[in-house]
C-alpha cells in the first residue's frame, strides 16, 4: 500500500500548508512515482547529490508531461510543469528539499491518525536508501579512478592545474571504505530482518521468503567491493605502509561478514521434532554462484544437533570455532552444496534426515523436557574465488524442541510459540524474555489462531478481555487494566488454571484444534462467540426470549464447544442451560449445524437471527430411500436429556414399540451378589474395558449420549423399532468396536442355566436389555426379587414348579449338568461374533473378517 493511497482519502485541510510551493494537483498526478524516488536520502550538496537531484528533476518533468496528455486540464498542467522547470533547473536540490518536506508532512499526518505506516512503505524506503548508497559507492570508485589517472592526463594535456593534491586520494578512499561498511551494515540488517520474519512465520505471520532480491543486493555490493579493493591495491604506493594494512583489514572484515551472513537456512527443520521421524531442511549460500569456483569435488554440507549451550558458545565465537561433539545421532546428514546455473542459486537440500536419538543436557530448576531447546547446525568449508581463500561456513536453525512421544507435542509447541514471538534480533541463543506485555501476547494469540484455523476473522476485543480474565484469574479488572499488565511464561504454560487440570495454553491449543478441524466455516461466518464465560452468557441470555442460544468454547474441558440456550421453567421464569460440550470426535459423527437443526428448542441465534437463516448453509442433506447396494438409509438425530419428559407426554402418533418377548423369571439362588461374581453375570451382557457404560459427568444436559440411529418412517421395514433416545450405555460410536447390538436385536427368552451365578455363558447371546445403571449402582443397590434383566411384571415360579420343570428338562432335553442353549434367533443386524455369520451373509462392516472386530 502506498502513502498516497492513504493520504488521498484524508481531508485536504490537514495538508494545506505543505503545497505552498508545489501544487497538490501535481502530487496527485505523480502519486506512487514520487514515493519511489530517494528524496529523503539526498543529503549534502556535493557533485553526487547535485547530479542525482538533476536526474530526478528531469525524470519528474517527463512524467508530468506524459500525464498531462491524458488529462482534461492539459494546458494548466503544462503551465505548471514549465514553471517548475524554470524555477528548479538551476537548483534541483531546492526541489529535493520541498518534496522531502511534503513526504515528511504526509507521514506525520498518517502516523497521528493510524499510529503506524504501511509495511510496504517501510520496505520501499529501505530499498531506496540502499540503492542510493550503492550509487554513491560506484560514484566514489569513478572519482578515485579519475583522481589516480589525473597526473597522466595532466602530462598529456601539459597543464599543471589538472594534477590533484597528494592528500586528496587517501581521504577519498577512506570515505569510500566508510560508505562500503555502511552499505554492508544495511545488507546484514536486511538479512537479520529476513531471519526474524522467517521465525515469526512459524507462528503464522506473513512471510516473503523469496531470497532473490536479497541475493541480488549481496552480489551488487560484493561487485563494488572488488572494484574498490582493486583501486586501493593499485594506489597502494600512494597510501603508505601505515594506512594500507588498516584498509586491507577493514576490507577483509567486510567480505568475511558478507560471506558468513549470506549462508542461510532457507527451509527450516520442524521446530517440534520427534525422534525416529524423518524431516527435511535446506540451506542456501547467496554468494555461492559468484564466489565459489569450480571444484573437482562438490562442497559438502553437514547437519548436526547442538544444545543451547553449544549454540551459545558458537555464537560468541562468531561461528569461527568448529563443533566438538553432536548432541544427537542423525542419519543422512551430509548433502552436496550445488549451484544451479538456470536459477542462479547455490543450495544444499536435506530430504531424508532422521534423528535417531538425542542426548539430554542438564536442565535448570523446574525446567521440563519440553522447555529444553536445541538446534541443527549446518556447516561446510569452501574456497572462495578469485583469492582462493578457504572459509568455514556455519549457520544455526531456529530453536527446536525434541520430543519422544506425541503427548509432549502440546507443551513443546508452547515453548516454540513463546520463543518465536518474543525473541530479539541478534540475541544470544536462545535467550528470551520471561515476561512480556499482555498486548503482545494478544497479537501472538490472534496471529496463531488465524494461521491455524486459516481464516481472516481474528479475535475481537471482547475475546481478549475473556482471555485476560482466564490467564490472570482476575474477574474484577477492566479491559484497560489488562493492557498495562505483563504475562509470564509460568502463567502461559506452567501454572495450572484454578479449578482445572490444565494450563492456559493447553486449553487454548485445544480450542485451536477443534476450530481448525470442525468449526472453521462457523467461525468465519461469525456464528460462534466462542471466547466468553458461562457467567456472562447467563447475563446476556437472561433477558432474551425462549429459544435464544449462542455457541461458546467450553471453559472446563479442553477442545469442546457447547450450546447455551434459554428455556422456560415450570414457574414461567427464564433459565439458561448449557448442553454438554461437543468434542471434535462428536462433531465428526454429526456436524454442529445438524445438531442445532435437531434441537427444536433452539430457535434464534443471539441476538435475534433465526437459526435456519444463520446455519442453513451448514446443514447436511439427509439421505432417504435405499443406497446403491439396496440398503435402507439411516440417520442420526440428537436429543438432550431435558427433552425426555416432554417426549413422554407427547407420544401421540408415535410408532408403537416392538412387542417384548416373554422372559422366564427364576428365583434368586444366592442371597447376595458379591463383586467377584459380577464378571460372570455381566460378561454376556457387556464386554469388559471400553465397551462398558461409564458414568456421565453432571452439570450439563447430555446431548451426545442421546444420539440414536433412526430408520426413515417412510420406509416399510420388518426391523423392530428402536427407542428414539438411547441410554448412555447405548451410544453408537463408529470409531470404537461395537458391543453386541443391544438396542436392535430381538430378545431371546431367558432359560435355566444360561446366566447362573458363577458360571459364564459359552457364547455371547443376542438379547435386548433394559437400561443398565453404572456398575456402582448395581453393586450398591439392594437386590430385588428378580434379576435386573427380567421383566418386572413376571413372578418367579414356585419352588415345586421349578423342580418339576427341571425334571422335565432332564427327561426330554439335555442332561441337567449341561448348559442349555436355545436356538439362535436371527435379528435384523448380525452380531460381531464369528458364530453369528452365515455363508454369504452381509456383515455390519464388510471390511471386517469373521471373528475379527
Amino acid at each position: 500500500m502506498s502513502l498516497w493511497s492513504i493520504v488521498s482519502h484524508m481531508p485536504p485541510e490537514e495538508f494545506s500548508g505543505l503545497f505552498a510551493e508545489f501544487p497538490r494537483s501535481l502530487r496527485c498526478l505523480l502519486a506512487d512515482w514520487l514515493e519511489n524516488q530517494p528524496w529523503e536520502f539526498i543529503n549534502g550538496s556535493d557533485t553526487f547529490c547535485t547530479s542525482v537531484a538533476g536526474a530526478m528533476l528531469s525524470a519528474m518533468l517527463e512524467k508530468l508531461r506524459g500525464a498531462a496528455g491524458s488529462d482534461g486540464q492539459q494546458c494548466q498542467i503544462l503551465q505548471q510543469v514549465s514553471g517548475i522547470e524554470n524555477t528548479y533547473r538551476r537548483d534541483p536540490l531546492r526541489l529535493v528539499a520541498i518534496l522531502k518536506a511534503i513526504l515528511e508532512g504526509e507521514k506525520a499526518a498518517v502516523m497521528k491518525r493510524d499510529r503506524h505506516l504501511p509495511l510496504s512503505f517501510h520496505r520501499r524506503q529501505e530499498e531506496l536508501k540502499f540503492s542510493l548508497g550503492l550509487q554513491r559507492l560506484q560514484h566514489r570508485v569513478r572519482e578515485i579512478q579519475a583522481l589516480r589517472d589525473g597526473p597522466a592526463a595532466s602530462l598529456q594535456l601539459k597543464t599543471a592545474e589538472a594534477k590533484p593534491p597528494e592528500s586528496e586520494l587517501p581521504t577519498l578512499i577512506l570515505e569510500a571504505v566508510k560508505e562500503l561498511e555502511a552499505a554492508k551494515q544495511q545488507v546484514l540488517k536486511r538479512i537479520q530482518i529476513w531471519k526474524r520474519q522467517q521465525q515469526l512465520a512459524g507462528n503464522g505471520a506473513v512471510f516473503e521468503e523469496n531470497l532473490a532480491p536479497l541475493q541480488k543486493r549481496c552480489e551488487s555490493l560484493v561487485e563494488v567491493y572488488f572494484q574498490l579493493h582493486q583501486q586501493v591495491m593499485v594506489a597502494s604506493a600512494e597510501l603508505g605502509a601505515e594506512l594500507l594494512p588498516r584498509l586491507l583489514e577493514r576490507f577483509n572484515e567486510v567480505l568475511s561478514s558478507l560471506v558468513k551472513s549470506s549462508f542461510l537456512v532457507e527451509k527450516q527443520p520442524p521446530q517440534v521434532l520427534k525422534t525416529q521421524t524423518k524431516f527435511q531442511a535446506g540451506v542456501r549460500f547467496l554468494l555461492g554462484p559468484q564466489l565459489l569456483k569450480a571444484s573437482a569435488k562438490p562442497y559438502m554440507v553437514r547437519a548436526d544437533m547442538v544444545t543451547e549451550k553449544q549454540a551459545r558458545e558458537l555464537a560468541l565465537s562468531a561461528y569461527s570455532n568448529a563443533l566438538s561433539e553432536s548432541t544427537g545421532e542423525i542419519m543422512h546428514n551430509v548433502v552436496a552444496l550445488e549451484t544451479n546455473p538456470t536459477s542462479g542459486t547455490c543450495c544444499a537440500n536435506f530430504k531424508n534426515v532422521l534423528l535417531k536419538k538425542i542426548k539430554r543436557c542438564e536442565r535448570k530448576g523446574s525446567e521440563s523436557v519440553t522447555e529444553e531447546k536445541c538446534a541443527v547446525l549446518f556447516s561446510t568449508t569452501a574456497a572462495l574465488s578469485p583469492s582462493n581463500l578457504s572459509v568455514h561456513l556455519q549457520v544455526l536453525s531456529l530453536p527446536i524442541v525434541v520430543i519422544v512421544h506425541g503427548n509432549q507435542d502440546n507443551n513443546a509447541k508452547a515453548t516454540v510459540l513463546w520463543d518465536n514471538a518474543f525473541s530479539e534480533i541478534d540475541r544470544v541463543p536462545f535467550v528470551v524474555a520471561e515476561r512480556v506485555p499482555w498486548e503482545k501476547m494478544c497479537d501472538t494469540l490472534n496471529l496463531k489462531f488465524m494461521a491455524e484455523v486459516q481464516t481472516t476473522k481474528g479475535l475481537l476485543k471482547e475475546h481478549y478481555f475473556f482471555l485476560a480474565q482466564k490467564i490472570f484469574n482476575d474477574h474484577s479488572a477492566s479491559p484497560e487494566d489488562f493492557q498495562s499488565r505483563s504475562v509470564s511464561w509460568a502463567q502461559f504454560n506452567k501454572e495450572i488454571l484454578p479449578g482445572r487440570g490444565f494450563t492456559f495454553w493447553q486449553w487454548f491449543d485445544g480450542v485451536l484444534d477443534l476450530t481448525k478441524r470442525c468449526l472453521k466455516s462457523y467461525w468465519s461466518d461469525r456464528l460462534i462467540i466462542g471466547f466468553i464465560s458461562k457467567q456472562y452468557v447467563c447475563k446476556l441470555l437472561s433477558t432474551e426470549p425462549d429459544g435464544t442460544f449462542l455457541l461458546r468454547f467450553s471453559d472446563s474441558e479442553i477442545g469442546g464447544v457447547t450450546i447455551a440456550h434459554v428455556i422456560r421453567g415450570k414457574d414461567g421464569s427464564s433459565q439458561v442451560e448449557n448442553i454438554q460440550p461437543f468434542s471434535a470426535k462428536d462433531l465428526s459423527i454429526r456436524s454442529l449445524g445438524d445438531r442445532i437443526r435437531d434441537l427444536g428448542q433452539l430457535r434464534n441465534l443471539y441476538p435475534n437471527t433465526p437459526k435456519d437463516q444463520a446455519f442453513g448453509s451448514h446443514y447436511n442433506k439427509e439421505q432417504t430411500g435405499k443406497d446403491g447396494r439396496g440398503y435402507v438409509s439411516t440417520a442420526i438425530k440428537m436429543t438432550v436429556e431435558s427433552e425426555r419428559n416432554q417426549q413422554a407426554q407427547s407420544t401421540v402418533g408415535a410408532p408403537p414399540e416392538a412387542p417384548q418377548a416373554q422372559m422366564l423369571s427364576l428365583p434368586m439362588l444366592q442371597p447376595e451378589l458379591h463383586p467377584e461374581s459380577l464378571s460372570s453375570v455381566l460378561g454376556p451382557i457387556c464386554p469388559p474395558g471400553p465397551f462398558c457404560p461409564q458414568p456421565i459427568p453432571t452439570g450439563y444436559p447430555t446431548g451426545e449420549s442421546n444420539i440414536g440411529m433412526m430408520v426413515p418412517d417412510s420406509l416399510g421395514s420388518s426391523f423392530p423399532s428402536p427407542s428414539p433416545m438411547l441410554s448412555p450405555s447405548l451410544v453408537m460410536d463408529p470409531a470404537l468396536p461395537r458391543c453386541p447390538d443391544l438396542a436392535f436385536r430381538n430378545p431371546v427368552p431367558f432359560m435355566p442355566n444360561q446366566y447362573m451365578p458363577g458360571e459364564a455363558s459359552s457364547e455371547p447371546q443376542d438379547e435386548e436389555m433394559h437400561e443398565l445403571p453404572p456398575f456402582t449402582s448395581m453393586v450398591d443397590a439392594p437386590l430385588q426379587s428378580s434379576p435386573r434383566w427380567m421383566p418386572p411384571n413376571m413372578d418367579p415360579l414356585p419352588s415345586s414348579e421349578f423342580e418339576q420343570f427341571l425334571q422335565e428338562m432332564s427327561l426330554e432335553g439335555p442332561a441337567l449338568g449341561t448348559p442349555f442353549t436355545p436356538p439362535l434367533q436371527r435379528s435384523a443386524y448380525p452380531g460381531p461374533s464369528a458364530s453369528c455369520w452365515g455363508p454369504g451373509e452381509s456383515r455390519w462392516d464388510d471390511n471386517v473378517r469373521p471373528g475379527h472386530v
